[in-house]
């Protein structure tokens, strides 16, 4: 409980994906604090009073005997020996009792894995935390980046369409440029036609009159003879 109310506050600020990557490194951290203590103490006979409640111990291996004391939960103490469904400790003042088989766990109470706990969590915060920054910092260098291409996709559609407006006007100007050109054209046309016209009846007015003055200036001639 401890743990959850210390856990809610930093958890409730995260998305799924970092609450998954948390809950992951936690279980790991969590197997790695346990797999060590396990091996350590299956070595030398050390066991905890199991953190469910304080338990009475006695003097001998029966509810027959006296009550001699008791142990808190999470209490760290030597296994001596086993008979039936008593085990022989010795607590942390040196003096051996005996306790019910169920009152024992081979795992750290919550009194020692709660500060180991809180420091993982300290430790995945801190990693979860630089992931954040560091992933804060690529978005906003992409962000920068999409910003600068899309200012320069803007520019680029601005020219295009100023460079369109002028092929625009270009256009049109050609096509008055071409019609400025067959009327031209038309009009020279026009006066080869009748400069050639006009040459095509001075040739054949000469045509007429010459014959016509040759025979009578050869008339008169003919007459003064």
């Amino acid at each position: 409980m401890v743990f959850m109310s210390l856990a809610r506050p930093f958890t409730a600020s995260l998305s799924l994906p970092q609450l998954r990557v948390l809950g992951t490194c936690l279980l790991s951290g969590l197997l790695l604090i346990a797999a060590p203590a396990h091996a350590q103490q299956a070595s030398d006979n050390v066991r905890w009073v199991s953190d469910s409640l304080n338990t009475y111990v006695r003097s001998g291996p029966t509810e027959g005997y006296r009550i001699v004391g008791t142990l808190s939960s999470g209490t760290r103490v030597q296994l001596l020996r086993t008979q039936g469904d008593y085990s022989q400790v010795r607590g942390e003042n040196g003096d051996a009792v005996w306790i019910p088989n169920s009152d024992l766990q081979e795992v750290p109470g919550q009194a020692e894995r709660l500060p180991a706990l809180e420091k993982k969590v300290t430790e995945l915060s801190t990693e979860l935390k630089n992931i954040n920054e560091t992933w804060e910092t690529r978005v906003q260098g992409m962000q920068e980046t999409l910003d600068t291409r899309k200012k320069l996709i803007d520019e680029l559609e601005a020219n295009r369409s100023a460079l369109d407006i002028e092929l625009n006007q270009a256009r049109s100007e050609l096509r008055e440029a071409q019609a400025q050109l067959g009327d031209e054209q038309k009009q020279v046309l026009m006066r080869y036609m009748v400069y050639g016209g006009s040459i095509a009846g001075a040739g054949l007015l000469a045509g007429l009159i010459l014959p016509t003055m040759f025979r009578l200036r050869r008339k008169r001639n003919d007459q003064w003879v």
